[in-house]
């Protein structure tokens, strides 16, 4: 037997010194040479106002060069097909380990796309019924309502000894539903929102956006295909004439010398709208189709998507639709009682991943639910399963407020879920404004003073007490604790929702108060969006600002979001005498050499692509003929570098006074984004300026009554007096605000409070509190009314 002597050196091993990421130098975005140190092994956790630069250095510097570095160990070749990733500007990033990103971008949209197909979940439960179910109908493919049933049969030939002829079949059989094709619903759609049958297609019959008389691709092949008369009017149109223009099989046709495909206007319809997914349209396209389509649940399979074949096969006399129409809690305990020894290891993986949707906080989702539907909180928990569990450590996990969405009752839960991650010797990188998470980082970096041009600095680095005795506004305001009303408005009237019974609500009949400011709340998954979106009448002129994403390009900033550039062209025009279009960087008034994109990208194949700042226009986007032209003393290039506050003031008064763009400005400042410049491209913006940027947008909008999604979704403890102070001015100029929130400053801050519950999913979708935050708050019988009293201090 031998005798182990410890002869390690008292000496630190060389490998265990780098146990810090060192960034120096940072300029991307609004960081202002931004130099730190971040721990490694460590739960970090960013702060700082909307726009400070939290993002810029989480994301676009330490996330980003890490992942560009991981790419360039594979080959070229394997890099041509990667996304190419530009280098970060930074003087030194050392230190870097792999990095996980869990962000909050909406899961593909795709029709056919849903929680079971995102995280595997599907696929292991195909394999499973392909095992065990009985009648037993095939491969797993037989499941998969993605796949379609193929037959073929035909003559072969096998050479093997003397050759000869055989008749061969094949067949493939897939789950798909023959009748929606794997979608669930059916699509009606209305002939008299395509077309005015009471003219010709020569005299612009159609009526569907984008669709000019002038393009080959669309009314042209109609019109030139032979088909039809392009000058009688479609009312006039013979059986046979009917028939071809709107169901017609696809076939080659001539106009003009091309060779064009011709093809039923339903169809052609079906597959240019109708195939992706409503959520993923732009918003006149996603108008046009609300008032054109009817999506009803597909009849044959009753929205499971499945052939009827699939859904014949059986487990204990559970369907694998019925097992992706459970709730996840649910189908986890059907799973743990299937004892079946030949797919152990199968049924110890799915068990794992459904419970760890249960432990994250979804298990009142179910396998069926459309991606696209989930919102960005629940998109990225769904993103969160996959690393729970998983074997790998020392890697960087960077997360982009996971608390969003999350009920204080939940919010424990998710930092029990961080600090796991970090105990397995991973580096935590975590964007947050929530007081709850703040309280648990081993290190903190608060970043500021501002936002925008006004942030971009390292405030603060080190405990959360030091941020707390540190003085910056984060430190200022981290025990802020907003105090109950003492008086509530009085109701001016009453919405009625009767019988609400969308997904998980039970029959839910509540008056919603108007004139004043609700707030409709419940842990996650309790019904209340499916309350207030889906159960408000359309006829109550309701203005709803969700949490959907601000379609725009890098061409886009909040000048032409808002509108705010129309009425600045049309009186730099008027002032000059001149076109409006020459003050649009998309059209006339665009430098010729980058077409107004201000800077000229060189394309260098699989390594990063460049980015330079036009020498033409020097990155000012205009004709230098443009920029002699001038409004108060300024060109069209000088307004758009302006904040909003400064534009605010050059508007209002004087030469350039122009009382419709001071009118977009005002908005814009009320909701908190005075410090942005009117051309910042969107793709720059964070996610809470995003969001009130759509908000301020439409502020403008006439309706009596706004409905807004969670809008202290991204916004610092500073910004959220400030949305308080907005939503109070909305109120008092008359309106009604309903707003679904977690947050408890908005909750105590409320004249009136519905909460659902008391669960998530099936122990949820009942209202289990309605009246003055003061009355939840002495009753204490919600786990609403509980935070809500410990955070007021009651």
């Amino acid at each position: 037997m031998t005798t182990r002597t410890d002869t390690r050196s008292p000496e630190p091993h060389a490998a265990d010194t780098h146990d810090l990421i060192r960034v120096h130098g940072a300029r991307v975005n609004n960081l202002k040479d931004v130099s730190i140190e971040i721990p490694k092994r460590r739960l970090t956790v960013f702060t700082g106002v909307s726009g400070s630069g939290k993002s810029s250095l989480v994301f676009s510097t330490i996330a980003a060069e890490s992942q560009r570095l991981i790419n360039e160990t594979y080959s070229a070749f394997v890099q041509g097909f990667m996304p190419v990733l530009a280098r970060p500007e930074v003087d030194v990033l050392d230190g870097l380990t792999t990095a996980i990103i869990v962000d909050q971008q909406r899961m593909g949209a795709d029709p056919r796309s849903t929680v079971g197909t995102a995280t595997d979940a599907n696929a292991m439960l195909r394999i499973l019924f392909s095992r065990l179910g009985e009648p037993h109908i095939g491969s797993p493919q037989a499941f998969s309502f993605n796949v379609a049933t193929v037959r073929a049969s035909g003559a072969i030939t096998v050479e093997r000894g003397a050759r000869k002829t055989e008749k061969a079949t094949y067949t493939r059989i897939g789950g798909m539903c023959t009748h929606c094709e794997g979608r669930g619903t059916v699509s009606d759609i209305d002939l008299t929102q395509l077309y005015d049958d009471s003219k010709s297609l020569s005299e612009g019959a159609f009526t569907i956006p984008g669709w000019k008389s002038d393009s080959f691709w669309t009314v042209r092949v109609y019109a030139e295909s032979g088909f039809v008369d392009p000058d009688k009017p479609i009312r006039d149109y013979t059986k046979k004439e009917l028939q071809a223009f709107l169901y017609k099989e696809p076939v080659k046709v001539k106009v003009d010398g091309v060779n064009l495909t011709y093809e039923g206007l339903i169809p052609k319809i079906q597959k240019s709208f109708l195939s992706k997914d409503r959520e993923a349209m732009q918003p006149h396209i996603r108008a046009f189709v609300d008032r054109a389509v009817t999506f009803t649940t597909c009849p044959e399979c009753d929205g499971t998507r499945l052939s009827e074949l699939a859904r014949s096969s059986r487990i204990r006399g559970v369907s694998i639709a019925d097992a992706c129409a459970m709730q996840i809690s649910d189908l986890a305990a059907w799973v743990r009682d299937l004892d079946e020894p030949s797919v152990a290891p199968l049924l110890a993986k799915l068990l794992h991943t459904l419970d760890s949707f249960v432990e994250i906080g979804l298990g009142y989702l179910s396998l069926e639910r459309p991606a696209g539907t989930l919102s960005g909180g629940e998109a990225q928990r769904t993103k969160m399963i996959r690393h729970l569990g998983s074997a790998l450590t020392d890697v960087t996990y960077v997360f982009d407020e996971p608390t969003i969405g999350l009920h204080p009752h939940d919010i424990q839960r998710m930092n029990d879920l961080l600090k796991r991650l970090r105990d397995k010797g991973n580096t935590v990188l975590v964007v947050e404004h929530k007081p709850e998470t703040i309280a648990i980082a081993d290190h903190v970096v608060d970043l500021g003073p501002g936002a925008g041009t006004a942030g971009g600095a390292i405030c603060f680095e080190g405990t959360v007490e030091g941020l707390r005795a540190s003085g910056t506004i984060t430190g200022r305001h981290l025990d802020d604790r907003a105090s109950l009303k003492p008086e509530v408005r009085t109701p001016t009237g009453k919405l009625e929702i009767r019988g609400a019974s969308r997904h998980n609500l039970r029959d839910v009949d509540v008056d919603i108060p108007l004139g004043v400011l609700c707030v409709v709340t419940g842990v996650a998954g309790s019904g209340k969006s499916s309350l207030i979106h889906g159960s408000i009448p359309a006829s109550a002129g309701v203005v709803a600002v969700d949490q959907s994403a601000i379609k725009g390009s890098r061409r886009s900033n909040p000048a032409t979001y808002t509108g705010l550039l129309d009425p600045i062209r049309k009186a730099f025009a008027k002032t000059n005498g001149v076109k409006p279009a020459l003050f649009s960087a998309n059209s006339e008034g665009a430098c010729p050499d980058c077409n107004g994109a201000g800077v000229i990208y060189t394309d260098l194949g699989m390594m990063a692509g460049v980015a330079t700042t036009c020498e033409e226009c020097g990155g000012k986007r205009y004709q230098a003929s443009v920029l002699e032209y001038h409004l108060g003393g300024r060109d069209i290039s000088e307004v758009l570098a302006m904040s909003v506050t400064e534009a605010a003031e050059f508007f209002g008064a004087g030469e350039a006074r122009t009382p419709a763009a001071h009118a977009i400005l005002g908005r814009l400042a009320d909701v908190g984004l005075g410090y942005l410049s009117l051309g910042q491209p969107l793709t720059t913006l964070s996610g809470g300026e995003r969001q009130r940027l759509k908000l301020a947008t439409h502020l403008a909008d006439k309706g009596g009554v706004y409905v807004l999604d969670e809008p202290t979704t991204g916004l610092h403890l500073a910004d959220v007096e400030q949305l308080l102070g907005l939503l109070d001015r909305i109120v008092d100029s008359g309106k009604s605000v309903i707003v679904i929130e977690h947050h408890q400053a908005v909750m105590a801050h409320a004249d009136w409070i519905v909460d659902l519950g008391p669960g998530a999913g099936h122990d949820g979708g009942r209202v289990v509190f309605e009246g003055t935050p003061a009355d939840l708050v002495a009753a204490r019988s919600t786990l609403t009314g509980e935070h809500l009293a410990a955070y007021v201090g009651a």
